[in-house]
């Protein structure tokens, strides 16, 4: 993270981390600002309202989203440019986990909606606490390339799900891949409504056309205000196409979920893995888009205050009839578009939003399904990154596999399986990486200068000496490679090994299992009649070398600070009495025929 020196100084005067969003403000962009604002409430609206059919709540319900979360963390989140607010992401964790759930009744039931709301409510407060502890950095434990494959799977399963919207026809029920088949079997019997497909291929082609136009064009209100017009007009209802019906008017309705005191208990504990999915998935997703947009710009950002915003957000959403919210990509990327570059244009959004609550809900009623299908459908396209999943293919074979999986699991098992293992796969690839690291034995060049080879080469810097670099920290997981990995070395060396220097530049920790093979490995050296020495070893490394007992094991003279003080001690047969390095404390002291170190 970044920030200018401005911003700095700016954020060093407020002693409270709010409106870190919004000052300093500039008040000549201001104009542009409230444009970007407008722009985003004309294509987050329409997008929203598709959110909360895949979420299967009332449309109403997505509109919300867009009013006192977005408040929330436009005043109390730190980045300048995420935009919070209904998300397809976590809108199918959610969907997906409240199917499972006896006590949520029916999709878009009161009960559906006091159990969505309590799930918001649960993921404010898990935010929350997050930041009490600063856990912020638990947002980093999904790898980009596992968030790849899990939007990926998203996207095929909102898709897979809105076909039957756009022919309509019933898609019946059971897993997405079943309600898929239902509804291919369905179309191929001929129960397909043709103006429902008519309107459908409508929204389609002017959504997709103007956006190849000009991306700025706002397709998906157009297509929604003009089917809203031609279904009042022309009375769809009446022709097979069905409509979403009455919509409440006025603000969102304030107050804690519809859920029964002595049901409350058993209803989180139903909710907590799919909270907890929703809440890895907004840690992950929020702080990948504002760091993007921090770095674009050169702006700060703090994931522990974006946490307070988020949380606070989440809270208004379940005190406000709606459901979880999320840092929004796509909707940070439309703000971004219309040239908006402070939390001032989502605020203005809101007010727009507000606005169409109070006077605008009317002609909603007229609204086909159809017309939400197609938005939700393009959504779920979108989401398919097959650029991304190209990418990574290209270049990372074995994370292709993962983020491939991780894909297939949410489309074949679930959403909210898809996360779980999207998490544990993503530890696995980190263990992995740091089991198996780049090793190297280190030797010199002809002209002097440093050159690492690969450990089966036998590499030996000098007749005698070898130098072993290990790319990674020492735990219990790489602790048995390490040791193999340097046994294989010793027993392949000719002429043997009379000291063995380990590079520790790259050891940022040494848990018990890899200090119980260091020393091993030093009684093994000694066993072999040589020496251990470490070199470029991180001071706080060293105090864990010193409480595990290993310091005195392989004896102060054994530490190092360069290989070029190893390797120039060990030419004039001088292993015993190195030159003392800051590591160990001490104070070099030359002595006859000793030779400053390079």
């Amino acid at each position: 993270m970044t920030a200018t020196a401005g911003t700095r100084a700016a954020k060093a005067k407020r002693r409270l981390p709010i409106l870190e969003g919004i000052l300093p403000f500039d008040p000549a962009r201001l104009p542009t600002e409230l444009i970007a604002g407008a722009t985003l409430a004309a294509l987050a609206m329409p997008e929203v309202m598709g959110y909360s059919k895949i979420a299967d709540m009332p449309v109403i319900t997505g509109l919300y989203t867009l009013v006192l979360p977005m408040l929330a963390f436009a005043l109390l989140g730190s980045s300048r440019h995420l935009v919070v607010g209904a998300d397809s992401a976590t809108a199918a964790v959610l969907a997906t986990g409240l199917a499972g759930i006896s006590a949520a009744g029916a999709p878009a039931s009161p009960q559906w909606v006091a159990m969505a709301g309590l799930a918001a409510l649960m993921c404010g407060v898990f935010m929350i606490v997050a930041r009490l502890i600063r856990l912020g950095f638990i947002a980093n434990f999904l790898s980009h390339s596992v968030l790849i494959g899990f939007l990926t799977g998203v996207g095929i399963q909102v898709a897979m799900g809105q076909v039957h919207g756009l022919f309509g026809v019933s898609d019946g029920t059971g897993t997405t891949l079943q309600k898929f088949g239902i509804t291919l079997q369905n179309i191929a019997a001929g129960q397909t409504s043709t103006a429902t497909l008519a309107c459908s291929i409508t929204v389609l082609v002017i959504i997709v056309g103007l956006g190849r136009v000009n991306k700025r064009i706002p397709g998906a209100l157009i297509a929604v205000v003009g089917m809203i017009i031609a279904s009042s007009a022309f009375d769809f209802a009446a022709k097979g196409i069905t409509t979403i019906g009455t919509v409440p008017a006025g603000l969102p309705p304030l107050g804690l979920p519809a859920i029964g005191a002595g049901a409350l208990v058993n209803d989180m504990m139903a909710l907590m893995p799919i909270v907890f999915s929703m809440f890895v998935l907004i840690l992950a997703q929020s702080a990948a888009t504002s760091r993007a947009y921090a770095m674009k710009y050169d702006d700060s950002f703090d994931e522990n205050v974006d946490l307070i915003g988020l949380g606070v957000g989440n809270l208004a959403a379940g005190f406000s009839g709606t459901f979880v919210v999320n840092g929004s990509p796509t909707k940070t990327e439309m703000v971004d578009s219309a040239g908006g570059r402070s939390q001032i244009a989502q605020l203005t959004t809101a007010a727009i939003v507000v606005v169409v609550l109070l006077f605008l809900t009317g002609p909603l009623s007229y609204m086909p399904n159809a017309v939400l299908a197609a938005v939700v459908f393009l959504i779920g396209v979108k989401l398919v990154d097959y650029r991304g999943m190209s990418a990574i293919a290209r270049v990372r074979a074995g994370e292709f596999v993962v983020a491939l999986i991780t894909a297939i699991i949410v489309v074949v098992v679930g959403v909210e399986q898809g996360i779980i293992v999207a998490i544990v796969l993503s530890v696995v690839v980190v263990l992995y990486h740091d089991y198996k690291p780049h090793d190297r034995v280190i030797g010199f060049a002809a002209d002097g200068r440093p050159k690492a080879d690969p450990v089966e080469s036998g590499l030996q810097a000098a007749p005698g000496l070898v130098v072993y670099r290990f790319g990674s920290g020492l735990f219990y997981a790489n602790a048995s490679r390490f040791s193999e990995e340097i046994m294989e070395i010793l027993e392949a060396a000719d002429p043997p090994v009379k000291l063995l220097a380990l590079d520790a530049s790259a050891m940022g920790d040494i848990d018990f299992s890899g200090a119980d093979s260091v020393r091993q490995l030093q009684g093994e050296m000694t066993r072999r009649g040589g020496r251990l020495a470490v070199y470029e070893l991180d001071p706080a490394v060293k105090k864990q070398l010193d409480a595990y007992g290993l310091s005195s094991v392989i004896g102060a003279e054994n530490f190092y600070e360069t290989a070029i003080d190893v390797v120039e001690a060990y030419r004039k047969g001088e292993a015993a009495a190195p030159v003392p390095s800051a590591a160990t404390g001490g104070t070099p002291t030359p002595g006859a025929g000793d030779t400053p170190s390079t």
